[in-house]
C-alpha cells in the first residue's frame, strides 16, 4: 500500500477529504520520527509498539572482493506488533 492509498482510506473511513487525510498521515509519521529520534517508546495499545534498538559494531565482508569490513555500531526502528493486530493478521 502506497502512502496515497492510505491517505484515501482514512479519508473514506473517516468521512474526511483527502487533503486532511494526508495531513493527519504527515502528522502522525513527524510525531513518531521526533519521538523516535529523541529516544522515547511509542506505544499504541492493540496495534504496536515502536521503539530504538541498537546494533553492536561487527565484522563483514565485502561481497566484490572477500575483505574484511568493519560494520560500525547503528541504532535501528523496532516494531512490534501487539495482540488485537497480532491476532487479526492470522
Amino acid at each position: 500500500m502506497t502512502k496515497a492509498e492510505l491517505v484515501a482510506k482514512i479519508a473514506a473511513a473517516g468521512g474526511i477529504t483527502k487533503s486532511q487525510a494526508e495531513k493527519a498521515v504527515d502528522g502522525f509519521v513527524a510525531a513518531v520520527s521526533d519521538a523516535l529520534a529523541t529516544g522515547d517508546k511509542i506505544t499504541l495499545v492493540g496495534f504496536g509498539t515502536f521503539s530504538i534498538g541498537s546494533r553492536s559494531e561487527r565484522e563483514g565482508r565485502n561481497p566484490r572482493t572477500g575483505q574484511k569490513i568493519s560494520i560500525p555500531a547503528s541504532k535501528v526502528v523496532k516494531f512490534k506488533a501487539g495482540k488485537t493486530l497480532s491476532e487479526r493478521i492470522k
